[in-house]
């Protein structure tokens, strides 16, 4: 009965997500995790890996309609590659917690030092999962609390450390129950997450420089379609004909694979596209696949974004999508199943370094899809960035709850670094996010259209985008060294 609770806290940890937004089932779940943690036959690695299955068994079910819708696979086999999928993610990023919490947990029930060693033990865990095996950043409890007073903290120490905050509360709420002597500590915690997020606040961290027109569009190509080589010439022609009216805009975007050919096959359209945002003035961002030749008839494919008319540079894809851009153990996989030999799943990283888009405004901190979920990376090109951008083509997830939490993540990279995002997609959601993350404006998913729009250039940083996580994982550190220390001289 236990572990079920474990499994059902799980799957009702998701629906504080977007697009539920019910945040207090994530303080309730993790509350309730750790309820069941202090109890006499509690085995830490079972209940946490069973809640992990929960978690993700509800939380990445969108990966379902990826394997079997687009990759065509057969629903058994959908199936049986989802329940690995859930399996290996519950085994990484949720029963690490147990097995810290274990091994530094205090004999007695209900203590601080629970508390604190829970806190430590799953923001650690969030932390790997930003770069473990590439990195799972997906459904961390910053995200729930964005627009609550807890979502005050994001400017300053990030979704990771408002994550913290989320956690700590809910277990201190959990100890108060059991444990009254130690009241007025929990009572203090939870004042400084929710209180003093609603004070931080108020604190203003940037300023408008400048404010400019966008037209974001939207083509809502079918994925079935879309790389088909037939479909090449009506992917261009659909987005030329959407972005007609729009060539007054300051900012005119393309979304993630807007042009299925390379840039040597569609030079003509560039410097067409090129010589109209000179002549008007208009900064433009075209997704596109990128082919490089190298020597001996080798090639090298890259997911980038490119300037054009007042806008110049390249951004190519730093964090690929696993299975969707590149195939791990490619010799032993490629082939079996059609899901693995999707198109451009054969490219390769952009380097970490790379410069940013340069516009007439400023520059523009680029991610592209998936990458828009690694708080790192966005916090480095953000450092002097006028605004963000992401662009991305979430039709491979249909109409699950998918594109909505990618969503999410990226209003939270906005308000971490005070900067407005300007994200454009195939089909959804196409959006324009202040820089404290607020949706001001957005498309209706699975329709063509343009979204029409302002977005303001900040002057200023947060204190995010300096520091990033290191005062949060300094953290951390001394707090698992010292329970390591506390249990090592209990031990001796």
């Amino acid at each position: 009965m236990t572990h079920l609770l474990a499994l059902v806290l799980g799957a009702i940890y998701v629906l504080g997500f977007a697009p539920f937004d019910l945040w207090p089932l994530v303080f309730i779940a993790i509350g309730g995790l750790f309820w069941l943690l202090q109890q006499p036959d509690a085995n830490p690695l079972l209940l946490t890996y069973v809640f992990g299955i929960g978690k993700y068994a509800v939380g990445a079910s969108w990966v379902y309609v990826s394997i079997h819708v687009y990759g065509n696979a057969p629903p058994w086999l959908a199936g049986s590659l989802v329940v690995l999928f859930v399996l290996l993610l519950a085994f990484l990023f949720t029963l690490p917690v147990g097995w810290l919490y274990r091994t530094l947990r205090d004999e007695a029930a209900w203590s601080l030092q629970n508390v604190l060693v829970f806190t430590a033990a799953w923001i650690a865990v969030d932390w790997v999962s930003t770069w473990l095996l590439t990195g799972f950043p997906w459904l961390l409890p910053g995200y729930a609390v964005m627009q609550t007073w807890a979502g005050g903290w994001i400017p300053v120490l990030g979704v990771l450390g408002t994550g913290a905050g989320v956690v700590l509360s809910a277990a201190a709420a959990v100890a108060l129950v059991g444990q009254r002597r130690w009241i007025w500590v929990g009572a203090v915690m939870a004042v400084a997450v929710w209180l003093g997020g609603a004070l931080i606040s108020t604190a203003t961290w940037v300023q408008v420089a400048s404010t400019h027109s966008v037209a974001l569009v939207q083509g809502n190509i079918d994925q079935n379609l879309k790389w088909l080589r037939e479909q090449a010439v009506p992917n261009i022609e659909s987005h030329v004909t959407l972005s007609q009216a729009h060539w007054d805009a300051d900012i005119l975007v393309w979304p993630e694979g807007a042009i299925t050919l390379f840039p040597q096959q569609v030079q003509g359209l560039l410097n067409q596209l090129n010589a109209r945002g000179q002549a008007t003035a208009t900064n433009v961002v075209v997704g596109i696949p990128d082919l490089t030749v190298l020597p001996g008839d080798q090639y090298e494919f890259r997911n980038t974004a490119i300037g054009l008319g007042q806008a110049s540079g390249k951004f190519a894809k730093i964090h690929l999508v696993p299975f969707g851009e590149y195939v791990p153990l490619e010799s032993v996989l490629r082939g079996l199943i059609e899901f693995f030999d999707l198109p451009m799943s054969s490219s390769v990283p952009g380097d970490v370094d790379q410069e940013n888009l340069s516009l007439s405004m400023g520059e523009a901190a680029m991610a592209i899809c998936y990458e828009v979920a690694y708080p790192e990376t966005m916090r480095r090109q953000a450092a002097t960035a006028a605004l963000l951008m992401t662009i991305s083509n979430d039709t491979w997830f249909g109409e699950s709850i998918g594109p909505h939490q990618h969503m999410q993540i990226a209003q939270a990279r906005a308000r971490e670094n005070g900067r407005w995002m300007l994200r454009g997609t195939n089909n959804g959601v196409t959006a324009i996010v202040d820089h404290e993350g607020v949706v001001q404006d957005q498309l209706p998913q699975f329709e063509a259209g343009v979204l029409r729009g302002e977005v303001s250039v900040m002057q200023g940083r947060t204190p995010f985008s300096y520091v990033g996580h290191w005062p949060v994982l300094a953290l951390l550190i001394m707090a698992l060294a010292w329970r390591l220390m506390a249990r090592r001289a209990q031990r001796s």
